[in-house]
């Protein structure tokens, strides 16, 4: 699904962006799209930075036994 979006750019640079546009008959859409799918997708680290907390935990469950399973039950123990 399509989505509008609002730009707020120099008016030169809407300038060349439409004359590029012209020169190649594509809208003015097409091209920010294509310009927006050449960049690069984020590292998966870069998506969730750990908290220092977060960091201090990770692993302490590490050989106790307890699987993901065990964790699920205990959740819907919880909450359901």
């Amino acid at each position: 699904m399509e989505k509008a979006i609002t730009l707020h750019l120099d008016p030169e640079l809407v300038q060349r962006a439409e004359a590029f546009s012209e020169r190649t008959g594509k809208s003015l859409s097409q091209v920010v799209a294509e310009l927006l799918r050449r960049l690069p997708e984020p590292a998966p680290e870069a998506a969730a930075p750990s908290t220092p907390i977060t960091k201090s935990l990770r692993g302490v469950l590490r050989g106790s036994g307890v699987s993901e399973d065990d964790f699920r039950r205990h959740l819907e123990e919880k909450y359901l």
